[in-house]
């Protein structure tokens, strides 16, 4: 079946489901292969289960006429959602870098969605095969789509570029995140850099943190000319500037456009490096004309519950909960935020950082390093990684098991913890505890 064919039937059922177990009636299946599964031998459960039709690429398991037959069904979904795409006449901000994507992304759509009607990718669904689900998941009553884009190695944010093709777009930061993949810092900047490439090839806008050398440099050496800044020097002729005023233990930052007038806002988000996120957001605002009031409004009704910078008060602490991923460089952050903080008694409570290959052992000494030096009462580290670099004055587990098991035994009271770690680390089971 060709993909002109295909996107008939989907105009007509244009809700896709990967998932025999959350099939939508009506909807079409795609029967995706995995590691260690094979789902075109689910295609007539899907069927049974009520989609209408499902996408194979093994004959065997064409049930009936319903089975539409493909060459790979991945490379099917990514086509599709490439033309619908070229339908949508709408605006997409496309978004990639090290740190902050998801979170920038939650900003930015809250802040548009104030005026229009915005699809914003899904939790973090920026690979891949997310990347075309969200692309697919839009409907001709948006009016706009923010669209995140992750990538562990170089040339992955230039195939999602063809899918998503953002007609402006930011990069949030570049730092040390996926070393392994991309082979090193240098390697990160050209591979986060190919959405520049792409905007710059598109006539497409980009939005510059102006406090980012590297972002600066990355521009300048492609000759970017369609740039709206944001940052806190006011020196650099930004769209917005602006500046921290508090975070203890929300952010609450001020900005001014070039018109001069000063807004303040008050967050419900922690960490004083979310404040480049919220520059990011009012920024995209502005450049789409939205008033003071609604950017504002969007920010600060904004309630982070994806466990990344988000604060959860229990009976006896305070939790900051950022344990959705962590590298280097978010770490760094993270300890600094901590340490600044006004807070009777604080612990840190790190994870192992994956996807770091030949660096992780230096990786993992410097966060060590950088914690131990940071204004807090407990550190606490957990992980084969840290585990290998013990020192004196701090707590480290091989295992969250161990760190589990330890801490039921001794609780921590009347504090202020962070818990930061990759994903894998499954963090999460700590909090209970607390």
């Amino acid at each position: 079946m060709s993909i002109e064919e295909l996107y008939q039937l989907y105009l007509q059922h244009p809700v896709i489901s990967t998932d025999t177990r959350k099939i939508t009636p009506g909807s079409i299946f795609f029967a995706l292969k995995g590691d260690k599964f094979d789902a075109n031998t689910f295609a007539a459960q899907a069927l049974e289960a009520g989609a209408a039709y499902a996408v194979i690429d093994n004959a065997q398991y064409r049930a009936d006429e319903r089975c539409l037959l493909v060459d790979d069904v991945l490379e099917s979904l990514q086509n599709l959602a490439r033309l619908h795409r070229k339908h949508l006449q709408i605006p997409v901000v496309g978004l990639t870098g090290s740190n902050g994507k998801t979170t920038t992304k939650e900003l930015i759509n809250a802040v548009l969605s104030q005026q229009f009607k915005t699809f914003a990718t899904q939790g973090n669904l920026n690979n891949h095969i997310g990347v075309p689900l969200s692309i697919l998941s839009i409907t001709t009553e948006h009016e706009m789509a923010v669209i995140e884009m992750g990538a562990n190695h170089q040339k992955e944010i230039e195939f999602l570029c063809t899918i998503s093709q953002p007609s402006c777009g930011l990069i949030t930061n570049v730092g040390r995140a996926h070393l392994e993949g991309f082979g090193g810092v240098e390697g990160v900047k050209k591979g986060k850099g190919e959405l520049y490439d792409y905007l710059k090839a598109a006539g497409g806008v980009v939005f510059l943190n102006t406090d980012s050398t590297a972002l600066r440099e990355m521009q300048q050496a492609r000759h970017l000319t369609n740039v709206f800044g944001y940052g806190t020097n006011p020196a650099n002729n930004n769209l917005v500037t602006g500046r921290l005023i508090s975070n203890s233990p929300f952010v609450k930052f001020a900005w001014h456009s070039k018109d001069g007038i000063s807004h303040e806002v008050q967050t419900n988000l922690t960490g004083s490096y979310n404040l480049d996120n919220m520059l990011a957001a009012v920024c995209t605002g502005l450049f789409f004309n939205l008033t003071a009031d609604q950017i504002n409004q969007g920010i600060s009704s904004y309630q982070p519950t994806n466990n990344r910078s988000q604060i959860e008060h229990t009976a006896t602490n305070t939790i900051i909960c950022d344990y959705y991923n962590a590298n280097p460089s978010s770490m760094a952050v993270a300890i600094e935020n901590v340490s600044l903080m006004q807070a009777d008694y604080k612990v840190m409570i790190l994870g192992d950082m994956f996807e770091l290959g030949d660096e992780s052992a230096a990786e993992h000494e410097q966060v060590i390093v950088k914690a131990m030096a940071a204004h807090a009462n407990r550190r606490i580290f957990v992980g084969k990684e840290f585990y290998k670099h013990q020192v004196a004055g701090a707590d480290f587990y091989e295992t969250t098991k161990d760190a589990f098991d330890a801490l039921k035994v001794s609780p921590i009271k009347n504090a202020t913890v962070l818990i930061k770690g990759s994903r894998g680390m499954a963090l999460e089971q700590l909090k209970e505890l607390f």
